[in-house]
């Protein structure tokens, strides 16, 4: 995860009150709706590190060894990574 919980936490406050500011939807509860927000944004954040990791794990596990950063490990890391978005999305 690549956000704080504090940053998390700002996010979360920051799409609530828009929510709210907008009149999009009327909260009972302001705990819960926060608690949920960051439930969403962290379990996102997990799912999106699981892919980046498969996605290095298939470049690692490649025959021919391809230096990070290089152009051609940009071009598969991009093809994995969105091949396995393409699996997770429903």
């Amino acid at each position: 995860m690549r956000l704080t919980e504090d940053r998390i936490s700002h996010i979360s406050h920051l799409i609530a009150d828009g929510i709210w500011k907008d009149d999009l939807v009327d909260f009972t509860n302001d705990k819960d709706v926060l608690k949920e927000i960051k439930r969403v944004i962290t379990s996102y954040l997990a799912i999106e590190d699981e892919i980046d990791d498969i996605a290095r794990n298939k470049i690692r596990s490649m025959s021919k060894q391809i230096p990070e950063g290089s152009k051609e490990w940009e071009v598969l890391y991009k093809r994995f990574y969105h091949e396995e978005v393409d699996k997770k999305r429903f």
